[in-house]
């Protein structure tokens, strides 16, 4: 996989309040398996094959960007994929999960009760009994090997700025990504994940995932949700048409939408002291517009 662009904004607003604000492209990585998607699954690729597994499972809604990326990995990398899906087989005509199968994912379905046993060890030794001999991907791709992916958001994007770095931000599902980039910051600029799902307990589940105190160069934002996961209001969609027309990039509204929305509202509210250099993660998920677009009708052009 290349390592992606970061591209510096040229914008009225930006230049009133004297932001520096870069994007980092990770939704160019790869076409299929892009952003924090790649980042997460390489080294759970690497340990799969270094224990022998040809198979990898893992969980998702049904319109799961993890989903997905994780069918392009099978696809890409010669691992047969298992997505056990939340909710009713009916599903299957939306074009993530149609994608999915037809990149060669076996998807089985189960009601969201049954689904929310997914991190039980009972429920894990029941799949292993059903399946066999699987590599067992956590919903969303968060575990200590994605960290380790994560992390190289930061590594990567300090060698290709020669500029202090004062802020990070990226959009938050399940905490996986901004925790590596906490741990890759090494406490010297801080990081703003931006959550995408209504409710306070991203803090909690990021504080886990880090299991280190001395880190405390980083927040959640909770205020553009949106309503919660897959939400959106008609100023989210203005939002991204009116930034692709500008910039000519596109965002998606699950993640990145919503977090440069509050990027940019930050900004007009003076969060950001002047002066201050921002680096957005762009986390890819560009394939989710179709099924967002199905879903609430051709609002995302």
């Amino acid at each position: 996989m290349k390592i992606t662009p970061i591209v510096l904004l040229e914008l009225d607003v930006l230049k009133k309040h004297q932001i520096k604000l870069f994007i980092k492209r990770d939704d160019l990585t790869h076409p299929l398996v892009s952003g924090n998607k790649w980042r997460k699954m390489k080294y759970n690729i690497i340990e799969a094959k270094r224990q022998g597994f040809d198979t990898i499972l893992t969980f998702g809604g049904v319109f799961s960007n993890h989903i997905h990326a994780t069918a392009a990995v099978g696809k890409e990398f010669g691992f047969k994929t298992i997505g056990i899906i939340r909710g009713e087989e009916n599903s299957i005509s939306n074009n993530t999960l149609s994608s999915a199968k037809e990149m060669g994912m076996q998807l089985h379905f189960i009601s969201r009760s049954n689904y929310r046993l997914k991190n039980e060890k009972s429920f894990q030794n029941e799949l292993i009994r059903k399946y066999g001999h699987i590599y067992i991907v956590p919903e969303g791709g968060t575990n200590q090997f994605a960290l380790s992916g994560c992390e190289e958001i930061i590594t990567e994007s300090i060698l290709q700025i020669d500029t202090k770095i004062d802020y990070w931000t990226v959009g938050c599902g399940t905490g996986g990504t901004a925790s590596g980039m906490i741990l890759g910051t090494k406490n010297k600029s801080k990081v703003i994940a931006f959550s995408a799902l209504k409710g306070d307990f991203h803090t909690n589940d990021i504080k886990n995932l880090i299991n280190d105190d001395k880190f405390d160069n980083w927040e959640v934002n909770t205020d553009y949700h949106f309503g919660g996961f897959a939400k959106y209001k008609p100023e989210l969609v203005d939002f991204i048409n009116n930034f692709k027309m500008e910039t000519n990039i596109q965002l998606e509204p699950i993640y990145n939408g919503k977090m440069l929305f509050g990027v940019f509202d930050l900004i007009k509210k003076g969060y950001f002291p002047r002066g201050s250099t921002i680096v957005a993660i762009h986390t890819g998920g560009i394939q989710g517009i179709k099924g967002f677009n199905e879903r609430y009708g051709n609002l995302i052009s």
